[in-house]
């Protein structure tokens, strides 16, 4: 009998205990979502709207359909093998009347001209010589007259395309891609076909950066790992002392170290090693250096993290068993660096991707990075879907790096430089 009593006054505490626990539990949990809450506020609007403003530019294609409704509604049943009836003309000629009144043709004409050069004039010329609307029945043959560019299909084929919501032109564009008068996607023309050279270029300038980078950056970090905390120190503020200077300083301290008059190669002709100014900048040479300088020390830190975890017991044991330092360091020490050379060459390759003042003041016009083309298209020309549109493409090769080496360290611990 005590027995039972015992068993069930255990039972009667235990539930509220459990309660108790489970509500201890969420408010420390709030508390939690409480303190990382404007955190999550502020990336939100700073990093992930943005991202998300910018594919939706590259998608968004409303201005056509805004300015040229009654057209675009018109050309929704045609299936672009001819001309379009009487109907879509009437339309046409009715909505350029309307756009002319409330001064809203030339977004449709921006917008048409990037998808057929010269649709800029045929719009504007249409609105400046339509007086009225034509009589019933007549509206093929009054913009007929007024510019023979409405009897051509790709005419009217251009509109339909650009007719929205939504388009993938701006992606095509992107990778110099584009739609023919029958749909079909095609090559772009030669003259227009440019983005995949630069994407090229941009990705053989970063990976030459992050060797560069690597080459330059492993002898610094080993260097910092194995001196005495003292001289380690004193070195690591010399690492450091980039990110204490403006990136326009340091670039421009590049412009006067290798202009044609500059120390390098007054130094060079001083000392006789040549006879005329070395081409130094302006040149891919000049953005390897400067990308170079700049983006070193995020190479020399992770790796300066992962040689510092490896014990030295490891190297004095291999040359214990007789291992030369050669061997020693290619089978011992330069595996357990690996994650390091990773994470930095990672870092180095992806910040090099997006790098825009260096390249457009020391590097030529053949030098130039996508980033160049993206802040030309959103400051100077506004064509926000173009430049929405590289800025995904390269987005999406950043994530797909960022994958392809989360893939490769997977499953991989890594306690003092060594796998478990």
């Amino acid at each position: 009998m005590a027995n039972a009593l015992l068993t069930g006054a255990d039972a009667s505490t235990e539930v509220p205990l459990k309660r108790r626990l489970r509500r201890a539990e969420r408010a420390r949990q709030v508390k939690a979502l409480a303190l990382v809450a404007p955190l999550l506020v502020f990336l939100l609007f700073t990093f992930a709207g943005p991202i998300a403003g910018m594919l939706w530019r590259a998608v968004d294609d409303r201005e056509v359909r805004q300015v040229l409704p009654q057209t675009v509604a018109a050309l929704a049943d045609w299936d672009g093998k001819d001309l379009p009836d009487e109907k879509a003309f009437a339309a046409l000629a009715s909505d350029i009347l309307a756009a002319r009144a409330s001064g809203t043709m030339a977004v449709a004409a921006k917008r048409l001209n990037y998808a057929l050069n010269g649709f800029r004039t045929i719009l504007t010329s249409t609105a400046r010589n339509l007086k009225a609307a034509p009589e019933q029945g007549a509206a093929k043959e009054t913009l007929g007259k007024i510019n023979p560019a409405w009897r051509e299909r790709a005419t009217w084929t251009t509109i339909k395309d650009a007719s929205g919501p939504t388009t993938g032109f701006y992606l095509l564009a992107a990778l110099d891609l584009t739609r023919n008068a029958d749909g079909a996607i095609v090559a772009a023309p030669p003259d227009q076909a440019i983005y995949r050279d630069v994407f090229a270029r941009t990705f053989l300038i970063s990976l030459s950066v992050t060797a560069l980078c690597l080459i330059l950056g492993f002898p610094v970090a080993y260097l910092l790992a194995t001196l005495p905390p003292g001289r380690s120190n004193l070195l690591m503020i010399f690492v450091l002392l980039p990110f204490w200077t403006s990136l326009l300083v340091r670039t421009c301290a590049w412009i006067v170290l290798l202009q044609s008059k500059g120390v390098v190669n007054d130094s060079l002709q001083w000392l006789g090693i040549i006879d005329q100014p070395l081409r130094l900048i302006y040149n891919r040479f000049g953005v390897c250096v400067a990308m170079t300088h700049v983006l070193l020390p995020f190479m020399i830190l992770p790796l300066y993290s992962s040689m510092k975890a490896i014990s030295p017991a490891y190297m004095r044991a291999a040359a214990s068993l007789g291992a030369p330092p050669l061997t020693a360091f290619l089978r011992i020490y330069l595996p357990q660096t690996l994650p390091g050379i990773g994470a930095g060459s990672l870092l180095v390759f992806i910040l090099a991707l997006g790098y825009y003042i260096t390249p457009a003041l020391v590097g030529g016009a053949a030098d130039q990075m996508i980033s160049y083309f993206i802040a030309l298209y959103t400051t100077e020309t506004a064509n926000w879907g173009l430049a929405s549109a590289l800025g995904a493409v390269l987005l999406l090769a950043t994530v797909l790096l960022a994958l392809v080496y989360g893939k490769l360290v997977q499953g991989q611990q890594v306690t003092g430089g060594m796998k478990n």
